[in-house]
């Protein structure tokens, strides 16, 4: 096979590399997700240390994998770690889960974010604009349920399709807009956090920061009939973990995908040392940018506003303090700049990843082949497939929310491989070796499982979809061997 196609380029570098870092990670979670995180621990303290251990567990994370990229430079990233510390089997569960939800699924998530930011310039893309719009039965409240399709949702996908394509053209092409739309919205965030210091309400950072450790869980009185308001709870001891816990799945939706760059390995020059570089620099950036952005939001909004923003667009509430009406607008650009690039970071990379799963014979064939420009053209495609019939069905956020308990115990597996491989292949080349090993590594293993612990316990409905998903791997697995069997005998 390797005969008949092209080879991959080496053709980015360092700075390449911690913009598709860095671009993959920035989406819209940042200008969302602390809404839900406040209703969970509802404090300012609770808050920014749920986004600084957020923080510290992906640094903690990207500076162990570098020993991976180190000994195994190779397309395909943490699929082919997980293969080569464990099996070809935790490998495929892996792979396949990323091809179904996790980065289809997000691809599709952040297309629809920029479509319904996209409506405040262009308001026909609004997800209000429902195209098609059949009811489908009676809800668990009594109410009639639809399955609809509105205007963002096929917008996205005419986005992720462009996207794919200019992707089926080359890397260089991949690249340039990656630079281009990472760098540009970085600038903005760091912008957007200078100019809400400056706008700075003394009155507002000194109420939010007072009782700054009193945990509470704010819900819905009645889900059924959201007008009747919220209830707000104390919450403390083990159920103070459990509400961490489930704050922590957008934090964790919102950081993640940093380790996209380990899957296209096989275009980056020097991989040895600029994988593991790049990972260092790109989460450390997009850290305190995080961090930067959650202080801004408490210095300018109160919490209960933070807590129930509208759609909980809790950056578009504080743009308006900052610039006024033209806020909206400016956040509207800004996230637009923001999931453009993310998405071609995401689509850039993911394709590789079931590349390499087809050479190993567990994917399709013809994943398995570049086209003429030295890309894997027909799992790009293979790829906008899925994440278009995850946008259509309206259901990508509720499986990104119940796929981030399986995203984690992956990364706890992954890095308990450096453990297992050390032992186990102890005269691979190792040019990077995991900072802080084993403190680090076994730190971020503990934290990873106290996460997965606690959301089993307090929050079930984020675990078993996911794990449901990633188990339908097994059979489809054997059938994949069997299939390969076959055709070795003839």
């Amino acid at each position: 096979m390797s005969g008949e196609s092209p080879s991959f380029k080496p053709s980015l570098g360092l700075m390449d590399a911690t913009m598709i870092v860095a671009g993959s990670m920035i989406g819209s979670g940042i200008f969302i997700v602390s809404a839900d995180i406040i209703r969970n621990v509802g404090s300012a303290g609770w808050l920014v240390l749920v986004w600084l251990i957020t923080g510290f567990m992906t640094i903690t994370a990207a500076v162990s994998y570098g020993e991976l990229s180190g000994m195994f430079p190779k397309a395909g990233g943490q699929y082919i770690y997980l293969r080569e510390a464990y099996n070809p089997l935790i490998g495929f569960l892996y792979g396949w889960s990323f091809f179904s939800v996790i980065q289809t699924g997000t691809i599709a998530a952040v297309g629809v974010a920029f479509s319904k930011y996209a409506a405040y310039l262009i308001p026909a893309l609004s997800e209000d604009n429902k195209l098609i719009r059949m009811q489908t039965g009676i809800n668990a409240c009594g109410n009639p349920s639809y399955f609809s399709i509105s205007a963002a949702q096929v917008a996205s996908i005419g986005i992720i399709g462009l996207l794919t394509y200019s992707n089926t053209r080359g890397i260089k092409g991949g690249k340039r807009i990656q630079n281009i739309f990472t760098s540009t919205k970085l600038l903005a965030l760091f912008g957007l956090i200078l100019a809400g210091w400056l706008a700075f309400r003394p009155e507002v950072w000194h109420t939010n920061w007072t009782d700054a450790w009193t945990s509470t869980k704010t819900s819905l009185r009645d889900v059924c009939n959201p007008s009747r308001g919220f209830t707000i709870t104390p919450i403390s001891g083990a159920a103070l973990f459990g509400g961490i816990a489930a704050a922590m799945v957008g934090s964790v939706f919102s950081s993640d995908a940093w380790n996209n760059v380990t899957f296209i390995a096989g275009e980056i020059k020097n991989p040895q040392k600029n994988i593991g570089a790049s990972l260092f620099l790109g989460t450390l950036i997009v850290t305190i940018i995080y961090i930067g952005a959650n202080l801004m939001y408490i210095s300018v909004l109160p919490l209960n506003e933070i807590a129930h923003a509208d759609k909980d667009r809790i950056a578009v509430a504080a743009a308006r303090v900052i610039f006024g009406h033209g806020g909206t607008i400016i956040i509207a650009l800004l996230i637009m700049i923001a999931t453009f690039g993310c998405n071609n970071g995401l689509i850039l990379s993911g394709a590789r990843v079931y590349y390499s799963m087809a050479r190993d014979g567990l994917f399709f064939k013809n994943a398995g082949t570049l086209n003429k420009n030295a890309v894997p053209q027909w799992s790009l495609w293979a790829q906008f497939a899925v994440a278009s019939v995850l946008c259509l069905s309206g259901k990508y956020g509720d499986l990104l929310d119940m796929i981030s308990f399986v995203v984690v115990i992956f990364y706890v597996l992954t890095i308990a491989g450096i453990f297992i491989l050390r032992k186990r292949k102890p005269d691979l080349p190792r040019p990077y070796r995991a900072f802080g090993y084993p403190v680090l590594p076994t730190l971020y293993i503990l934290m990873g499982i106290s996460f997965c612990i606690l959301l089993i316990i307090y929050k079930p409905e984020f675990t078993w979809p996911g794990l449901i998903i990633t188990l339908l791997g097994i059979p489809l697995y054997f059938i994949a061997v069997s299939g390969n069997r076959k055709t070795t005998d003839q």
